[in-house]
């Protein structure tokens, strides 16, 4: 992981405001997430978390969910695996070496850091399809990671 300065980083804030923008279309109760994935400068795919279908619920289903449930606790899907969903419908050719930029906002849209990586779901699809790179906002900076290194940190992650 390193931090991106100079021109990498001012083209980063574009794309994770692209990513907050796209994560205002979340109906998700809890939080709202959106993923911009781009090769050459040109977005290929986006993506905002949500029920499939983008089902409106009443609560979120991950409230009832027993302590021992064994598969992923969450009722949406992951801005990250929806913007892959388009590239690969829409740009399969382009996703090999492409870079993903991930956001969340706030109740006011505005953008939060993020924390490091921890979602193994996310990081094993975009290895599987080639995506290269990983961008997240955190405190220090704007961190780019090594998909493969997103992937080894997603599985260290603890709570």
């Amino acid at each position: 992981m390193r931090y991106l300065t100079g021109e990498e980083e001012k083209e980063a804030i574009k794309y994770i405001n692209e990513a907050g923008k796209i994560a205002q279309q979340s109906c998700c109760l809890r939080s709202k997430c959106g993923a911009v994935l781009v090769k050459d400068n040109e977005i290929i795919g986006v993506g905002f978390n949500s029920p499939p279908l983008n089902e409106r619920l009443e609560v979120c289903i991950k409230d009832s969910l027993p302590a021992d449930f064994k598969s992923d606790k969450t009722c949406c899907i992951h801005a990250e695996h929806r913007s892959i969903n388009e590239a690969l419908r829409y740009h399969s050719d382009k996703i090999f070496g492409s870079r993903i930029y991930f956001t969340r906002i706030d109740a006011n849209n505005n953008p939060i850091k993020s924390g490091k990586p921890y979602c193994t779901i996310c990081s094993k699809i975009s290895l599987d399809v080639g995506i290269s790179e990983w961008v997240l906002h955190h405190e220090e900076g704007i961190a780019l990671y090594d998909s493969k290194e997103y992937n080894d940190f997603s599985f260290q992650f603890r709570r």
